[in-house]
């Protein structure tokens, strides 16, 4: 359960995941109990006007730490990373935000007694060699991204400060992340929210993947719903200390053309694959997380039509909303 008294930090809230996440504690916390933390101020007004925020670069550790003594975190949401695409474009830097910073954060939520860390991992953590059907919890891992190197490694140091030190850290390897509210960061599954744009906007999207490429997805409701599921979970339910992997639904750039045509008869789709094509087939195609469903009762609430009905309702009124 949420000890609303917690003064909790999200670094990243300006992000996909952030933005949303964000809103969700504060309405669970109290907007004043969490601050929202980016390296650039929050374009969106609700998230800017609903609880304080704090500009902050998470590899200035002198200044995270200021941030620490004037806010007394109990928990600690760090979500800032370079991703899978734009990773690959500046591979040294990407690797130094992704490493740097979670060590800033860990060592930051010893010296501080921060109660309880969250930190996102990725399927991009899996690689050419993994079984791509139903990926178990404990297999082969040989990402051949920078991205997915960096979320295995800041797996292992994870699990290494809860077995040394005691923090409370907790992951979740997120599959592709759908959602409405915010654009998509650079990551290889964004085409599975710019189709849904596109298919408003033009009625018409040429996808930088094939049309048979499965990969796991996760609507952004159910993302959010596993994030504080898991944060708020017994310690003692919590028996992956690496990253627990995570599932709902597994389609292709075909079938979400299909379930978007239910809607929209007249929505055309091509493709025309480009370098993340390279980087979507080295990864799974379905993950097993009965791990998840078993320590703390993961289940999902959204398959892939559903998502398609919520996705377009919500772009139409966000689009009718800033017509006016």
């Amino acid at each position: 359960m949420a000890n609303t008294s917690d003064t909790v930090l999200v670094i990243g809230s300006s992000g996909q995941l952030g933005s949303e996440l964000t809103m969700e504690l504060r309405n669970m916390y109290g907007g004043s109990n969490v601050v929202a933390a980016d390296i650039a101020a929050p374009k969106n007004t609700d998230l800017r006007d609903s609880g304080p925020f704090e500009k902050i670069d998470v590899l200035d550790p002198k200044a995270m730490g200021e941030l620490a003594a004037k806010y007394k975190f109990k928990q600690i949401y760090h979500l800032a990373a370079v991703l899978s695409a734009t990773g690959e474009k500046n591979p040294k830097f990407a690797w130094k935000l992704n490493m740097d910073g979670l060590f800033n954060v860990l060592d930051l939520a010893l010296e501080h007694k921060v109660e309880k860390v969250y930190w996102p991992s990725s399927i991009a953590v899996f690689g050419p060699n993994t079984p791509r059907q139903h990926t178990p919890q404990h297999t082969v891992m040989d990402p051949n991204t920078v991205y997915g190197i960096s979320k295995q490694a800041g797996e292992r140091w994870c699990e290494y400060y809860f077995e040394k030190y005691g923090l409370d850290v907790r992951s979740l390897r997120y599959p592709g992340l759908i959602g409405y509210k915010a654009l998509p960061g650079g990551g290889t599954t964004d085409y599975a929210v710019d189709i849904y744009h596109q298919a408003l906007e033009s009625a018409s999207y040429e996808c930088f993947l094939s049309e048979n490429t499965y990969l796991p997805m996760m609507y952004m409701p159910d993302a959010l719903k596993a994030t504080l599921d898991l944060m708020h979970a017994p310690a003692e339910q919590v028996k992956v200390r690496s990253s627990y992997n995570l599932s709902a639904m597994t389609f292709s750039p075909k079938e979400i053309a299909q379930s978007i045509q239910k809607h929209i008869p007249n929505f055309e789709i091509s493709y025309k694959p480009d370098s993340r094509q390279q980087i979507a087939d080295s990864w799974p195609q379905s993950i097993d997380d009965s791990a998840a469903q078993q320590d703390w009762g993961w289940k999902p609430a959204y398959d892939l039509d559903a998502m398609t009905a919520d996705m377009l309702l919500n772009l139409t009124k966000m689009k009718e909303e800033q017509a006016v």
